[in-house]
């Protein structure tokens, strides 16, 4: 009997098995080339603006991915969504605040800090080396919070945040360049403590009197004005952004996503409303996926959608004490 009843059990197996082996199979050409079109515009934003285009560009032609991200950003606007918002941390003291948010189809994080000038640029001790998790960069600053910023580039195939993309810019100092003279879009702080976001070359940055910056982008509202178009074309994603308030305020922003049962993500109209909730003049979207971190005294306060845990990185913007 316990033989006969091993066998049935293992038939079932292999049978399972074999059936979820086929559906992950099957399951890409469901949904770049089945009917859901939809599904197939919110797959293609996601993923072909992360580190894996290859993978759309495996289904898709060139032609067809630029037509659905065009479909993306050219889609009109939608009604302005609420916003819910609870403190969870208010340190008069530090001048931090912290509150949880929720939107349609995510929930995350903001960070908001009083004084701009604390708000410095952490990059990694090793650059082209390996990259540092946000704590560590939090901790390598004496700093008491801090979010992801920067993008990173890969040449090695390594995947260890060692090469941060763009320009990078700490204390007024250029410590990383792979563009040369191109004009590139920066996000950053100059002597006075403003958030600056643009495009601009190395030399046009520190004539601004740049002292802490990254490329990334897209930019989300400049001098005041909303200026993403339809959802953005990016798709759902974990998201992390930093902007300003009138006052000086700087404003944290991170998004959980990829989780189901917690957050799906945000699209960058998502992300762009979340600032306009806060009275941002200005803001810009930093890089997100699995990078997205918010850590405050030591801690991560976000759910991270990587099963690993931190990410390595090259560049976080932190607060010190």
């Amino acid at each position: 009997m316990k033989t006969k009843s091993s066998k049935r059990i293992k038939k079932v197996m292999i049978f399972l098995g074999f059936n979820l082996v086929f559906a992950a199979i099957l399951a890409p050409f469901i949904v770049f080339w089945g009917p859901f079109q939809a599904l197939k515009s919110v797959i293609v934003g996601s993923v072909y603006t992360s580190r894996h285009p290859q993978f759309v560009q495996a289904f898709l032609s060139q032609s067809e991915i630029d037509r659905i991200m065009n479909l993306n950003t050219s889609q009109g606007t939608s009604s302005a969504q609420t916003i819910g918002r609870i403190k969870v941390v208010t340190n008069a003291s530090s001048g931090i605040t912290i509150e949880d948010i929720q939107g349609p189809s995510y929930k995350g994080k903001v960070m908001l800090i009083k004084d701009p000038k604390r708000v410095k640029l952490a990059v990694t001790k090793e650059i082209g080396v390996t990259g540092e998790r946000v704590t560590d960069l939090v901790k390598d600053m004496g700093a008491i919070a801090g979010i992801n910023a920067g993008g990173f580039y890969d040449p090695n195939g390594k995947g260890n945040g060692a090469f941060p993309d763009g320009l990078t810019i700490q204390n007024g100092k250029v410590v990383h360049n792979n563009v040369g003279d191109k004009v590139i879009n920066i996000a950053g702080f100059d002597d006075q403590g403003k958030l600056i976001i643009g495009n601009m070359t190395a030399n046009q940055a520190q004539q601004k009197h740049i002292q802490d910056a990254v490329t990334f982008g897209p930019n989300l509202i400049v001098e005041g004005k909303s200026v993403i178009s339809g959802d953005g074309g990016w798709g759902i994603a974990p998201r992390t952004g930093i902007g300003q308030m009138a006052d000086g305020t700087v404003i944290f922003v991170v998004i959980d996503g990829r989780q189901p049962t917690w957050s799906i993500g945000a699209t960058l109209r998502d992300l762009m409303n979340v600032f306009n909730e806060y009275n941002a003049v200005n803001a810009v979207n930093l890089d997100g996926g699995s990078s997205s971190e918010l850590v405050y005294d030591g801690k991560v306060m976000n759910k991270l959608w990587d099963i690993f845990g931190e990410r390595y990185i090259p560049t976080a913007f932190v607060v010190t004490p």
